[in-house]
């Protein structure tokens, strides 16, 4: 199952008054292996470990940590330059402030 292409990893989006934050679930990763990308108002998170001969023989590997890739489109809700991120703890912070332009307050329609 594992070392076949991309594995799909957890992620939780909070949005709040100022931005949204990206909380990717991904322990035990080389923070130098990970990578932060915006391009065409696409944020794109992926994790490309550095190929190492196996020195250990597992009876059972239920986990793995390798390669894996997760894009989210912005649709202009984003201050690009401004996005941060940090890996701590297993995981990865994105923190993407809020265009101020393109985030108006939700509005209630009323229904007839």
């Amino acid at each position: 199952m594992f070392n076949r292409g991309f594995r799909r990893v957890p992620v939780n989006i909070e949005e709040t008054e100022n931005s949204f934050i990206i909380h990717l679930y991904a322990p035990a990763l080389v923070k130098e292996n990970l990578k932060v990308r915006t391009k065409d108002d696409v944020l794109t998170i992926s994790y490309q470990p550095v190929e190492e001969a196996p020195t250990e023989k597992f009876s059972r590997r239920e986990y793995s940590n390798g390669a894996f890739e997760r894009a989210f489109a912005l649709n202009g809700k984003v201050l690009n330059d401004q996005i941060a991120a940090a890996y701590a703890d297993g995981i990865l912070k994105v923190t993407l402030p809020k265009n101020p332009e393109t985030n108006t307050p939700e509005k209630a329609i009323l229904v007839d």
